[in-house]
Formats: C-alpha cells, sequence, structure tokens
C-alpha cells in the first residue's frame, strides 16, 4: 500500500503502481532483451547493436497502448462500479464495504502481491529464456504451491474475520458498524484465492507476450460487481441507512457480488492460457523452485508490506473515528483516491511497465548509464502527462465530485463538500508516480532490500503527519489532511530513492528533467490561471447543482486541457509533442 485504500475498482488487487487491480503486465522477454525504449513512446531510438530481431510481442509502443486501452476501459467500468455502489450504500454502510475490501487485498499482499512484481516476474521472465522447456515446468511448480498456500490462507482469513475487524475497525465505531464489516468480510475474503490466482495467471501471459486478456478480464469482475449494485438500488431503492438495517439478503448482494466478481476475472484467464499453449499439471517438486533465494529475496518484500500495512491501519482507524462524526470516512476517501490511481495508473503504470523490464535486462547486463536514461524519460513523460490531469482535479474537484458521487445515497451537497480531499489529491499525483518509478527501479536491479529500507522512514513520516492532522484539524478537515499526508511522504520517497539511485547508477540526467518539470509547471500553471477565469463565468458556486456541476466539468476541462496543450506546444516540451506525434502517426495508419 501506498497511503490509500485499497479501491473497489478490478477487486482489490495490489496496490502500488498497479494500483487498478490488474496483475503488473510484462512487455515480451525477447523484447525486453533486444530493444531499448521506442520512439513512439520514450524517445529512444533502434534496437541493440547486433541483436537478431525480437521474435515477437510487437513494439513498446503497441504493448504499451494496448495496455494503456485495457486499463481505460477497466478503470472506466471500475469506476462505473464505484459509482454504483456509492450511490447505492451511501456513506455508513459504504465505510463499512470499504473496510471490509481492504482484508482480502491486504492479505493477498502479504502472501504473494508484492513478491510476485519483485521477485516472481523477473524469475518467471529469467526461466522462460534460459530453461530448455521455456520455463514450463517451473511454471507448474510454483502455480501449484501458491494455489495451496492460497487456499489455506483463505480458510483461515475467513475464520479470523472478526480479529481483523477489530484491528482496522475504530473502536468509537458502533456494534452494529463492527459486525456488518465482520458479515461483508466473511463473504469478501475468498477473494485472496481468486485475486492470487488470476495475477499468477496474468504473469503467465505476460511473459509469453499475451497483454490482452490480463488487462480485459477485469472489465467482466466490473460488470458483474456493477449488476450486483444495480440490483441492489432496484430491490432496495437508494436511501440512506444505518449498518444495523443491513439484512442478511442486502449482505448476501453486495458482499457476494463482489466475491464473484473477483472470480470470474480469474476464470476468464484460462481460455488465454490455452491459447499461449500453457498447460497447468499439478507438480510437487517444490525444492526445484529455489525457495531458499525465493524467502531471501521475498523477505525484504514482506518487510516492505508490513511497514505499509501499520500505516494503513493508522489510515482505517483515523477515517472511521471521523465517519463516526458524520464527516468523510473510508468511502469518499477511497473514491478520491481511485481518481488519483485512475490517472496514475492510465499515464503512469503504462509508461513504468514499458520501462521495467528493460530496466531488468539493463541491470542484468550491467548497463546502468540504459537504466538512469530510462529513468529520466519517465519522469519527464509522466509528468508531461499527468500535469493537466492534476490542474484539472484542483480546479474543477467540486464539479467533479458532484458529478460522479452526488446521487442515491450521497446528495450532491455531501459530495461537494469532499472536494477538498480531491484538492488535496491533485497535489499527490505527479509526486506519486515519480516515487513509484524510481521504487520499481530498484526492483529492475533486485534491489528489494533498498525499496524496503527507503519505505521505512517514508512510512514513519506518511503516519506522524497523519495523526497530526488528526490531532489539530476539525473532524471535516481530517480527510484531506491524510491525503497531504501522503503528497509529502511521496516527496520523502522520490527525495530519497533518487539520491540512492545516484550512487548506484550515477547521475540520472536531473538537469533535463528539472528543466522540463519548469516547462511544464508553467504550462500547468497558465492551465490553472485559464481554468479558475472559466469557472468564474459559468454559473454554479462550491456546491453546484448536478446540471451545473456536469456544465463546468465539461467547459472547464476543455479549457483546461486545451491551455495546457496549447502552452506545452509554445514552450517545446518534448514529451507532448512526442506524444502528438505518435497519435498522428496512429490516426494516419
Amino acid at each position: 500500500m501506498t497511503g490509500g485504500l485499497y479501491r473497489s475498482s478490478n477487486a482489490g488487487h495490489r496496490d502500488g503502481p498497479y494500483g487498478d487491480g490488474q496483475a503488473p503486465p510484462l512487455i515480451d522477454a525477447e523484447e525486453a532483451r533486444l530493444t531499448v525504449p521506442d520512439t513512439d513512446t520514450l524517445g529512444g531510438t533502434g534496437e541493440v547493436p547486433g541483436a537478431e530481431p525480437p521474435s515477437g510481442g510487437g513494439s513498446t509502443a503497441g504493448n504499451s497502448l494496448i495496455m494503456a486501452a485495457g486499463s481505460l476501459v477497466s478503470r472506466g467500468t471500475g469506476f462505473l462500479r464505484t459509482v454504483v455502489l456509492t450511490s447505492a450504500l451511501g456513506a455508513a454502510v459504504g465505510d463499512a464495504y470499504t473496510t471490509a475490501q481492504i482484508f482480502p487485498g491486504l492479505i493477498y499482499e502479504f502472501l504473494l502481491g508484492g513478491i510476485l512484481s519483485s521477485v516472481l516476474l523477473p524469475l518467471l521472465v529469467r526461466r522462460r529464456k534460459s530453461d530448455p522447456d521455456g520455463g514450463q515446468a517451473f511454471t507448474q511448480t510454483l502455480l501449484s504451491l501458491a494455489v495451496i498456500m492460497l487456499a489455506v490462507a483463505t480458510v483461515i482469513a475467513v475464520a479470523a474475520a472478526p480479529l481483523l475487524t477489530m484491528i482496522y475497525a475504530s473502536e468509537e465505531s458502533t456494534g452494529e458498524y463492527r459486525d456488518l464489516v465482520t458479515s461483508l468480510s466473511h463473504l469478501m475474503l475468498p477473494m485472496i484465492f481468486f485475486t492470487g490466482v488470476s495475477a499468477l495467471f496474468s504473469a503467465v501471459l505476460n511473459t509469453r507476450g499475451h497483454f490482452a486478456a490480463p488487462m480485459w478480464t477485469p472489465i467482466l469482475n466490473n460488470i458483474i460487481v456493477i449488476a450486483a449494485g444495480g440490483a441492489y438500488l432496484v430491490l432496495y431503492g437508494a436511501s440512506k441507512i444505518d449498518p444495523g438495517a443491513m439484512t442478511a439478503d442486502r449482505i448476501a448482494i453486495i458482499g457476494g457480488g463482489t466475491l464473484l466478481g473477483m472470480a470470474v476475472q480469474a476464470a476468464g484467464l484460462i481460455p488465454a492460457l490455452r491459447k499461449v499453449g500453457f498447460r497447468w499439471k499439478w507438480r510437487f517438486n517444490f525444492g526445484d523452485l529455489g525457495l531458499r533465494e525465493l524467502g531471501r529475496l521475498g523477505a525484504w518484500m514482506i518487510c516492505y508490506v508490513v511497514v505499509n500495512q501499520i500505516g494503513l491501519i493508522v489510515v482505517f482507524n483515523l477515517l472511521n473515528r471521523a465517519g463516526s462524526q458524520g464527516e468523510t470516512g473510508p468511502l469518499m476517501y477511497n473514491n478520491v483516491y481511485l481518481l488519483l490511481m485512475m490517472a496514475h495508473g492510465i499515464i503512469a503504470v503504462s509508461i513504468i511497465t514499458a520501462l521495467m523490464p528493460r530496466m531488468s535486462a539493463a541491470a542484468a547486463d550491467g548497463r546502468l548509464t540504459d537504466i538512469a536514461e530510462d529513468l529520466s524519460r519517465g519522469m519527464r513523460t509522466a509528468t508531461a502527462a499527468l500535469a493537466p490531469v492534476a490542474v484539472v482535479y484542483g480546479v474543477l474537484a467540486a464539479p467533479i465530485m458532484v458529478t460522479l458521487f452526488g446521487h442515491g445515497a450521497i446528495g450532491a451537497d455531501d459530495a461537494a463538500a469532499t472536494s477538498i480531499v480531491l484538492i488535496s489529491a491533485s497535489i499527490a499525483l505527479i509526486p506519486f508516480s515519480v516515487s513509484q518509478l524510481f521504487t520499481f527501479a530498484n526492483y529492475a536491479m533486485s534491489e528489494n532490500r533498498t525499496a524496503a529500507l527507503v519505505n521505512v522512514p517514508v512510512v514513519a513520516v506518511r503516519i506522524a503527519i497523519h495523526v497530526a492532522c488528526f490531532m489539530l484539524l476539525d473532524a471535516r478537515w481530517v480527510a484531506a489532511g491524510l491525503m497531504i499526508g501522503n503528497a509529502v511522504s511521496y516527496v520523502v520517497s522520490a527525495a530519497i530513492s533518487a539520491t540512492v539511485l545516484r550512487r548506484r547508477i550515477g547521475a540520472i540526467g536531473m538537469r533535463d528533467v528539472a528543466g522540463s518539470i519548469l516547462k511544464v509547471m508553467v504550462a500547468a500553471a497558465g492551465s490553472i490561471v485559464v481554468g479558475l477565469l472559466v469557472m468564474k463565468l459559468l454559473p454554479g458556486d462550491d456546491t453546484p447543482s448536478r446540471l451545473e456541476a456536469f456544465l463546468n466539468l465539461v467547459v472547464g476541462g476543455a479549457a483546461i486541457g486545451g491551455a495546457y496543450l496549447g502552452l506545452a506546444l509554445l514552450l517545446r516540451v518534448r514529451e507532448i509533442t512526442q506524444l502528438l506525434d505518435m497519435v498522428k502517426r496512429r490516426i494516419r495508419r
């Protein structure tokens, strides 16, 4: 976790950069070995001298576009799912649902989540290249062990649901609230098993150059949960109710629908596995997996996860305390965090995912300069692409919150009152993405220890700010203060990681990065002025009606986007011109 909550979108896979609930896709192993960044996306040129043509997997630009398109649709349906559930459940019941939904994700993180991306995925790529059978037997053995572990953990977790509720729900919450969290978690904790299976299947597909299914099957998940939320609205209507009024049938529809969505997502990957020629055969020769090496590398990742979970316990307790006082609680804070992760996932995750295997290959070959160049490109591209989104979130916070969440059991006034949380999130967006880029650079170099040690002071800073905000601020400002605490911790993480990486790989082109960021900041400042002027001319105030909010969002968003693009072109922001050139070439084709 990275200071936010597990999202309802796509059933709560691991956080970090892959906040959409999907397993992190990989570029094809052959491409990772043979090519450097594609000119369409990251400003590189050509192939490694003397390399043979890649056997498959397409270009980096093509794979990135597949991932971005799948992520866009997946996150779009995931956000619709969030809107439907928010409208159906309201604040109090929605807070309980959000709290219960964290449990499967956190246990998955302990078992597999962090280790999958930082240890197992690179190992699967290496075995795919080096083993005579293309890593088939190794992968079958790994899946067999993982499935057994996931099944056992799921049974234990369901039995321990009341203990989890006691840890993560505030002591100030009512007994009915805690009982509802426990009842929902009994239905939703089996998601641990299906989440893990889905992530492993996705990893197998990615290492075999197949990206479509892992990016698109979460849509099935979202559709099922949207249907469950719709059924709840049809049967019971959209009205605020207390947690004690949630009957067994209401709980079954919401909790059971969420579980079914993840089960279908995992099952939807099976045809794709057959298509790439992978067959799952039970193998129990676990000694062949090199468990000692996996344990050594995984131990630092577990340390990373444990530290994050301590921070998460603090966040949930503080939010549940604020929610018990009628202010912004886990549900609406989580909805805002979803907006932050949507932008990060569509833009930054595609960049990080394209760079990760290339940085891993460069690290294996000792090409540290190439890693530095990729980091520089990644920072410049992510910052330039995310800046206008951050401006839109900050300037149009109230229209966004009313348009998306001011429905059903959540009124327009209640939604507008949470806009300050989105303004705080707009400050956190770019620091979060940059910090994640640095973290995954450490993973690419198998520096799990470094990532874990950097995380300790980062989470300590975050917790200190969170607790201070809760003690010093009025309850209505607590959620916004927590988001600011996240932003500060992301800056600290990026600063420490950059210092450590510079000592390891040399200069990472900060002069070029600073020059690009300066131009981006000027373009963003201009778009802020344009956005505020347009908002002054449009109807509505701090609490616009739904129609006014939608009008402000459409017109204001267009004005901000147009102003930023125009200023970026005028200032010759190279990353924006490259992205536009790529789009033009794609359209011509």
